[in-house]
């Protein structure tokens, strides 16, 4: 086994603090990796206050990881020491079921196994995730990172950049499509700039008056407040799709009324309390759709990152040592970040 340092959440009430950790020692199949960033993704703050359900304390939270690689199994042909990968949102999945054979491991029939506080089916323990100095994983699940992206930037897009650019990508976002984005935040934002780059016309849609510049700034071609019930009737019925990433409770039906017909809803954000129920007329009668989507297969994964780099396109970051991570999570709940944390993991002494 192979010890490691890491910073781990040891019950839902109490900040993270240093543990060590084991990690399974390489198998034929295996990747290790140090980690040299960590993104931090609402979703840790989720699972680590219990907010989706009981957890087995003590775990490690962190699932946008970038580092370099150190050693490879006999097996492993797709890299070697030295390389700069990736790991998303999982590490494993049954690689049996349909969904896995046709690239969608995140619909594994079986469950996919996550990157924290899911059982390594190698060794039946609980995954660690990435707040943490190394990280052994099956090279399937390995992405790799391509060169002229920087490397603390990247690490969101292995969360926040796939979430919004495969549903973006399968509700065909693109030139002459006119997409909506809901929320301005580390998904909203990346979904601007991948919407932008895919040649749709973009509307950021948010509460917040003080959000439009830099709204425009990250690609949005236009701004509506939602709140201003004059700016909502001007786009009313004019989008093709709307990507909604917004992560609390929220009346959908002024969303509906700015679809098009045949206009689609997607909803990537998972608020704590469910939406109120949506007015079923709003739908019926222009054909609209909701639909959900979570994030993306290992292959359109390496896809996402491979646009990104050919269009330039890194989440904006503020980066910081582990030692102020509880400091992070109690700014990103009061909303102070510009728009995604990436935690340097050179920052944890061994």
């Amino acid at each position: 086994m192979i010890r490691t340092s890491a910073y781990a959440a040891y019950s839902p009430d109490t900040p993270l603090r240093p543990w060590t950790l084991e990690r399974r020692d390489p198998g034929p199949h295996d990747v290790e990796i140090d980690i040299d960033y960590c993104g931090i993704c609402h979703s840790d703050i989720h699972t680590v206050r219990g907010e989706w359900g009981a957890e087995r304390y003590p775990f490690v939270p962190g699932h946008e990881i970038v580092g370099r690689v150190v050693s490879v199994g006999a097996q492993v042909d797709k890299f070697r020491k030295g390389d700069l990968v990736g790991v998303g949102c999982m590490v494993d999945s049954c690689q049996r079921c349909r969904s896995c054979a046709e690239d969608q491991e995140q619909f594994c029939e079986n469950g996919f196994t996550g990157t924290y506080s899911g059982i390594e089916a190698q060794t039946g323990r609980q995954t660690y995730g990435g707040y943490s100095k190394k990280i052994v994983v099956n090279d399937r699940f390995v992405l790799r990172i391509p060169q002229n992206l920087d490397p603390a930037r990247a690490a969101p897009l292995l969360c926040a950049g796939i979430t919004t650019y495969s549903p973006l990508k399968h509700w065909k976002a693109g030139t002459g499509r006119k997409v909506g984005i809901v929320g301005l935040g580390g998904l909203g934002h990346m979904g601007l700039k991948i919407a932008r780059a895919m040649g749709a016309t973009v509307l950021l849609i948010t509460t917040s008056p003080a959000k439009a510049e830099s709204g425009r700034r990250l690609g949005a071609h236009e701004v509506c407040v939602s709140t201003d019930t004059a700016q909502m009737a001007r786009h009313k019925e004019s989008l093709d799709l709307i990507l909604d990433t917004a992560a609390v409770s929220h009346d959908l039906d002024p969303l509906l009324d700015l679809l098009a017909r045949d206009g689609s809803l997607v909803l990537v954000g998972i608020p704590a309390e469910r939406n109120p129920s949506p007015d079923v007329a709003r739908l019926v009668r222009k054909r609209r759709s909701i639909v959900g989507s979570i994030t993306g297969g290992l292959r359109e994964t390496q896809e996402m990152l491979d646009f990104c780099a050919q269009h330039d396109l890194g989440a904006d970051v503020e980066i910081i040592p582990i030692q102020k991570v509880n400091e992070a999570y109690e700014r990103m709940l009061r909303g102070e970040i510009k728009y995604r944390f990436v935690i340097d993991m050179r920052s944890l002494a061994p």
